[in-house]
């Protein structure tokens, strides 16, 4: 082992300009932040949740601001004054510390037919007009709630979503959370955690250790590697560029279901494609001369050391021991197995953590973080789309809602069926519909198409599909890589997921979204790749009316039929409609 081996119980040293991810957490404040009392207008009623003080003020000397964005239907039907909600509010700060904002929907249910406010959740106003008075964006900011309303409105604005269950929110709420904390302290720490693992904190370590680490020279030529599908390398663009910017060069080592999304990063100056036996998921067999000529290939890129990005079900030793092989001078990657002599840094992370994080934290460790003013979204390097939308027959005007029906991943697509009912809805709901599709799936966008959508399917590269989805509304896909890409272009997604993985690991990261479909389906957390359910029900079952209705929360406003929207899933009865 090297002088510069890192322990496996060890984190390297702060980076410079450490990356920050949030600047404000916003509460939900009836059930998160007090006890529930419905329309409650008595200052004397107002008991904060335990530990509640405790965790704010954590926030608060982390230098995070604060925030409350509350539904409060009780002035709408009279139940309180504006006075009584002042002195309600004044009790709370009394107890729990000042606020940074203070937004309030006082607007009530829309009756059946009629379109509601902009800012009653789980409509995302609030989330807009807090971040604005913060002078942020929704995209640094936590919303930590007790139902689902709190979690889609966070989502619709682009905001990062905690919920943290009472007796009172629904099992499906629990199911579809994209985080779940236990209780407020616990949200707190979630929101803690986060940021330290992209900022790598360090541990103590002797000063020895700590001058070698400092004096390592900015390395000449860097490997990365993510031999993953087009939604895997996507997500670990932020890491990738973090490591452009602390390199001279960057090779980075792809498969060929990830090459078309390699070479949409910005920062990367090579790619290697090879089918790696042990990441494919239709391998080839192991061959003695492949991995000799795989190693051969490594070693002739000169890199002075390697960060290797995994999923968190893939082993990253065996890479590790091709590039010893190759000469490689320093290797980093997550690995909960023991490395022996194969890694130069081990680094760990906690589950759940969304993946762009995830491969952020492993960065940091190894010492590269973005640069400032990067922030730490999906993107794609400039120039990129640049070409045209459509031909004669194609959209001509932005817009426009973009249905992709198809996925890599059989288990993760809405059954052809449903998108095709989709599509017509949003189409007698007044919005221009373009369906798209990869190579092979013509018949499936063209059945899905029908006669209200503008059929795509298999007529553009990867390239051309961002082309296509950068000028649209709003993107409709499964958990596929298109998702990804349109989180990469800053375009809403109405997210049809299917639960077997976890939404908020694999969701899109940073970017306006509203996730439909049964998140408590049996084929939750199995990591199926074909669905293990007759009749795919987890998505089977979704409503078209739905995807319209989470349509207009991402702001593109329906047409001839917007004034019946859906009920929003978040239940009935008087605790929950504040």
């Amino acid at each position: 082992m090297r002088n510069d081996q890192v322990e496996p119980d060890e984190r390297p040293p702060d980076p410079p300009g450490g990356l920050i991810l949030f600047d404000a957490v916003l509460f939900d404040r009836d059930g998160t932040l007090v006890h529930d009392v419905p329309y409650n207008g008595d200052p004397d009623l107002v008991r904060p949740v335990p530990g509640a003080r405790q965790a704010l003020d954590r926030l608060r000397a982390a230098g995070l601001r604060l925030g409350v964005v509350t539904n409060q239907s009780g002035l709408a039907r009279g139940l309180f004054t504006e006075q009584d909600l002042a002195r309600v509010h004044d009790r709370l700060t009394e107890l729990l510390g000042p606020f940074d904002t203070w937004q309030i929907c006082p607007h009530d249910e829309p009756a059946p037919g009629a379109v509601g406010c902009r800012c009653r959740k789980p409509a995302p106003g609030m989330i807009h007009d807090a971040a604005r008075a913060l002078d942020t964006s929704p995209e640094r900011c936590v919303v930590i709630g007790d139902i689902g309303r709190d979690m889609t409105a966070a989502g619709a604005a682009g905001a990062a979503g905690i919920l943290v269950p009472t007796p009172a929110t629904l099992p499906g709420e629990i199911a579809a959370a994209p985080a779940l904390a236990g209780d407020l302290a616990g949200a707190v720490e979630l929101v803690l955690r986060r940021q330290r693992l992209v900022a790598a904190a360090p541990r103590p370590r002797p000063a020895a250790r700590q001058r070698a680490v400092a004096a390592r020279a900015r390395p000449r030529c860097v490997l990365v590697a993510r031999p993953d599908s087009a939604g895997d390398v996507l997500v670990t663009g932020p890491a990738i560029r973090a490591v452009a910017a602390g390199s001279d060069r960057v090779v980075m080592l792809c498969g060929p279901r990830g090459r078309a999304a390699a070479e949409l990063l910005p920062g990367i100056d090579e790619l290697i494609e090879w089918r790696l036996p042990w990441i494919d998921p239709e391998p080839d067999p192991v061959d003695r001369a492949g991995i000799e000529r795989l190693t051969a290939r490594l070693a002739a890129t000169g890199a002075d050391e390697a960060v290797l990005f995994t999923s968190f079900h893939q082993s990253a030793l065996p890479l590790a021991l091709v590039l010893r092989m190759a000469g490689v001078g320093r290797i980093s990657a997550i690995s909960d197995d023991y490395p022996g002599s194969l890694l130069d840094h081990r680094h760990r992370v906690p589950l759940a953590v969304p993946e762009t994080e995830r491969a952020l934290s492993l960065a940091a460790a190894a010492g590269f973080v973005l640069p400032p003013g990067d922030e730490p979204t999906l993107r794609l390097r400039a120039g990129v789309p640049e070409l045209p939308v459509g031909g004669p027959e194609g959209p001509a005007e932005a817009g426009y809602i973009v249905v992709h029906p198809g996925s890599s991943v059989q288990a993760r697509a809405c059954p052809p069926e449903t998108c095709r009912r989709i599509v017509q809805e949003l189409a007698d709901a007044g919005h221009r519909v373009v369906v798209t599709g990869g190579p092979g799936e013509d018949e499936l966008s063209a059945r899905v198409a029908g006669r209200a959508g503008i059929d795509l399917g298999g007529q553009t590269s990867l390239t051309g599909l961002a082309a296509v989805i950068a000028r649209a509304g709003c993107l409709v896909v499964g958990n596929t890589g298109p998702a990804h890409l349109a989180a990469a272009l800053g375009v809403p997604v109405v997210s049809l997921f299917a639960p077997t993985v976890p939404f908020g690991q694999w969701g899109p990261y940073r970017v306006p979204t509203v996730r439909l479909g049964d998140a408590s389906a049996a084929c939750r957390q199995t990591r199926a790749t074909s669905c293990p359910v007759p009749g795919h029900p987890c998505l089977s079952t979704l409503e078209p009316r739905a995807v319209v209705e989470a349509v207009r929360l991402l702001g593109a406003p329906a047409g001839a039929r917007s004034g019946a929207p859906s009920r929003a899933p978040s239940g009935d009865g008087r605790r929950r409609v504040r």
